[in-house]
This record gives C-alpha cells, structure tokens and sequence, in this order.
C-alpha cells in the first residue's frame, strides 16, 4: 500500500510543532539577521516580497513597527526593481522567498546589489538559487513543505519576523525586560493557541459547511494585523477554492467596494481585539444587513454564535494573533476545495505557463512565495 501522500492539511497540522521548535531556538534562528541590523541605527526596513511572503510580512508588519520603532515597508519585488527603491543609508532591506527560485525575487537581490546595498535573502530553502545571488542568506524557520499552497511557510515566516522584532528590541532597550517576558510568555502559548484554533475551525466549518461551500465571492477585511491575516486569507480562498477573492483594509471596504455587495457574498471579518476593533463591528452589522453568509473571528457578542469564530484564551498582545488565526482560513480554504472537488485548474490554465513563468529551472513544483 503507497503511503499517503502529504497534502496542505498535513502542513497546518504540522505547524505547531514547528512554532515550537522555532521558539525554543529563537536566537540560533534570529542570530545572523539580528547582530547585522544591530550594526547600524537603521529607520526604515523595506521587507521585497510577493504572494504569500508579502501577507506573512504583513501579519508581522504592526509587531515590527511597534516594537523596533521604525517605519516598515512592504513592496512587491517589481515594484523595487521598476520604480520604488530610493534606498537611503539607513535602510535595511530584504528580499524573502519561501522556495528561494521565485524570479522576481532573485532580480530584487540583484537591484540591491546593483544599488550598492547588501543582497539579504530570507527563504525556506537556503540550497535554492537564492544562494548564488544573496550576499547573505538567512533560514526562516519553515523546515519542509513540499505543498505549493503555503500555510507553514506564512505561519513561520511572520513568527520569524516577531522574534527578530523582539530580540533587537530588548538589545536596544526599547523594552523593558518585564515586557520582553511578558510577550515570551505570550509566544510560549502560540502552538497551543494553534491546535485550539484548528479544533475550533472544524467545529464551525461543519457548522455552516452549507455557506462555506456555496462561496462566490469572498471579502476579507481587518484593520492592524488583522488586515494582514486578510490579504493571506484572500489569497488562499483564491488560489484553491478558485472564486473572486478580495483583502481590504476595513475601512477601505466601506469607501467603495461595499457597493457592490449582495446576498450572494460572503465576508470575513478580523477582529484586531485593540483599536479597531469597535469600528470593525459596525462594519459587520452593516454587511450582515444584506447578507447572512457575514462572519466574523472575534468574542464581541453583537456577532451571534453561528456567525463567529470565538477564541478562548486571554489575548494581552493582539499583534501576535496571525500567528493562531491564519489557520482558520487555511482549514477552510483546504475543506471547501477538498468537498466541493475543485483541486483542479481549468485546462486552458495549462497555456498560461506557456507565456510566463515565476520560478527557475530548479524548482519541479508549484510553490507560491
């Protein structure tokens, strides 16, 4: 008998272990990255990325800000090599690639080179093609995922950037040590806040599996990392269950693309348990007013049982919170594909290749960034 062939679901499953993992061997996993940007007062830190890279540095982004003090910007490897990459002298910048083979990566390596800045590389695989082209390349923690649905990869990747984010701050003092033990505490729980979240994700996929399997149009809207978790989200509902899927800032949500809503749609919504999180109800009430297939990841009671995910354990930094709800959406994105048998591509999708590739010669198998 052939033995199982691992699929997206193994790769969620498998994420608590290696959050664990990462946790326990957090400055031999952050120890390069951090000694460089210790090197110099950097302000702005310009993480290069596209697909799930770039939602995995967003689920991080608001940790990052807050915790190193600093600007963070987020730009698409095109976008640097084209048009935006006015680098100043104290810039730190990176290029991420889980498959370290993405071609648009590998040219961003080489406009920072061409820049006169250093090529840092962070992937998944430090033996991929990134290494002819990084100046320095850094493990993130991912260890294998050979689905090319990400969900390890984005968990790992927006841990890795956390830690990082938590052992410059305590270097430089921007945080006491009271608080660094406080959010470590906080990060220890993370793989049980996983397991718990799956558990919970199943409860109510089967809960309301009749809407979830009936999706034609998906809106993800949050504000703070939630918005972050809400990009990742749209991408995945996107890329397996193979409907329109969009991310908005929720806010933005309201200034347009609300209009053209119907019954028919279905909206998430990510509770940022901090500032946001008042206004981002609102905002739900107003699209569960025209459609019921309107849910919600929060423990705000106007959001009825059916329609809410709930999270049961106390949340004192909410920044960390991607880290426990991306699987949400990725148990989702894999059930509804998996029920509704939608694996496949449409077969013209098959010509698409013929015009474009994303990745190099190396890489004998599909892996968005």
């Amino acid at each position: 008998m052939n033995k199982k062939s691992p699929s997206m679901l193994s790769f969620i499953e498998e994420t608590p272990k290696q959050i664990h993992h990462n946790i326990e061997n957090l400055h031999a996993l952050t120890e390069q990255i951090v000694n460089f940007y210790l090197q110099k007062d950097y302000q702005t830190i310009w993480i290069i990325a596209s697909g799930s890279s770039a939602n995995g540095s967003q689920c991080a982004k608001p940790f990052l800000t807050k915790y190193l003090n600093c600007d963070v910007k987020i730009v698409s490897p095109n976008t640097f090599i084209y048009s935006e990459n006015n680098l100043k002298d104290n810039d730190f910048a990176f290029v991420v690639s889980q498959s370290g083979c993405s071609t648009n990566s590998i040219e961003a390596l080489k406009k920072l080179k061409e820049l006169g800045f250093p090529a840092i590389g962070l992937t998944g695989n430090i033996e991929s093609d990134f290494k002819e082209f990084a100046d320095m390349i850094i493990d993130y923690g991912v260890g294998i995922e050979t689905v090319g649905y990400v969900t390890k990869g984005v968990t790992t990747l927006a841990l890795f950037l956390i830690l990082f984010a938590l052992q410059v701050a305590i270097k430089k003092g921007n945080i006491s040590k009271e608080k660094y033990n406080e959010v470590f505490e906080e990060l220890s729980d993370i793989p049980s806040r996983h397991q718990t979240i799956q558990n919970h994700t199943w409860e109510f996929y089967h809960k309301n599996k009749a809407a979830l399997t009936s999706m034609n149009v998906c809106y993800c809207c949050g504000f703070i990392q939630g918005y972050g978790i809400a990009t990742e989200a749209a991408l995945k509902i996107g890329e397996t269950i193979q409907i329109p899927s969009f991310a908005y800032e929720a806010e933005e949500f309201i200034h347009g693309p609300h209009l053209q809503l119907t019954p028919y749609y279905t909206l998430f919504f990510i509770d940022d348990f901090s500032l946001g999180s008042d206004r981002l109800i609102q905002i739900y009430q107003a699209a569960h007013s025209v459609s019921d297939y309107v849910f919600a990841i929060t423990n705000n009671p106007i959001v009825d049982d059916q329609h809410a995910l709930r999270l049961p354990f106390e949340i004192k930094e909410p920044l960390l919170s991607p880290l426990y709800l991306l699987p949400f959406f990725q148990i989702i994105a894999y059930q509804v594909t998996t029920d509704l048998n939608k694996w496949n591509k449409h077969p013209m999708l098959a010509n698409f290749e013929k015009y474009v590739d994303s990745k190099t010669e190396t890489i004998k198998r599909v892996m968005p960034d």
